[in-house]
């Protein structure tokens, strides 16, 4: 278990709240509900939750927007509840800073592991305690940097020590990822979703192919790696510090 935590769930259909409430309160959680995007913003801000379950099609404040403003405040956990069509507001909510996504019809049982999985996350990065405690997420065009690292998002263009690095878009998308939050270990799956393909079993395959490659042009040692880790059983990381 994470620990008990504040869980905001927010969705417009009554009877989706009730089912995730009562499983994230059988895990020993206290949690809050929103059925638009204008009380769960105030929520967010008032009640400064942990982690926020969040349908991304909302009446009021858009869901999208709701998980940028949540994410630019602090590091409080975000989930995204999506339909099974909405592969390009998926990958949008991810990009965004998203730390998972299910997709409807789901399985609260496999909902409430997840968030269990998100809070360990959280509670083992090293700005530990929560979203409110936790620094902001750079703003979406800021230069990203680790080392003699250096990406340019608007500019389009990787460097390192001043030498501009020749990056396929995927590996640019994939380097900008593991940039945005150093230390945190990402699944093949969620770097397939961020670097824009469909994460199915071969496409996540492929991601450790572009992780060879980003290496590669980096001057990475796998055994002893300046920035890319392998984190065995999981995926890879920006090495923090």
């Amino acid at each position: 278990m994470a620990g008990l935590a504040r869980v905001l769930v927010v969705d417009d259909e009554a009877p989706i709240r009730r089912v995730v409430r009562a499983y994230l309160e059988r895990e020993g959680h206290e949690v809050l509900e929103a059925a638009d995007g204008d009380e769960a913003w105030r929520l967010s801000r008032e009640a400064r939750p942990d982690l926020v379950v969040l349908d991304l099609l909302l009446p009021g404040v858009p869901g999208l927007e709701l998980c940028r403003r949540i994410r630019a405040a602090g590091r409080t956990g975000v989930i995204l509840l999506t339909a099974r069509g909405e592969e390009a507001d998926r990958v949008a909510g991810l990009r965004l800073g998203a730390d998972d996504y299910v997709t409807k019809p789901f399985s609260p049982a496999e909902l409430a592991a997840r968030v269990e999985a998100v809070l360990r996350r959280l509670a083992s990065s090293p700005q530990e305690g929560g979203g409110a405690a936790q620094a902001a997420p750079p703003p979406a065009g800021a230069v990203l940097r680790a080392g003699e690292l250096a990406l340019d998002p608007v500019a389009h263009r990787a460097t390192l020590a001043g030498r501009i690095l020749d990056l396929t878009p995927t590996e640019f998308r994939l380097l900008e990822t593991l940039l945005r939050e150093p230390g945190r270990a990402f699944t093949r799956a969620q770097l397939a979703e961020r670097a824009l393909l469909h994460a199915d079993e071969a496409v996540e395959r492929t991601i450790d192919s572009h992780v060879r490659n980003l290496r590669r042009k980096l001057g990475d040692e796998p055994e002893q790696p300046r920035y890319i880790e392998t984190v065995f059983g999981v995926g890879y990381r920006l090495r923090a510090g």
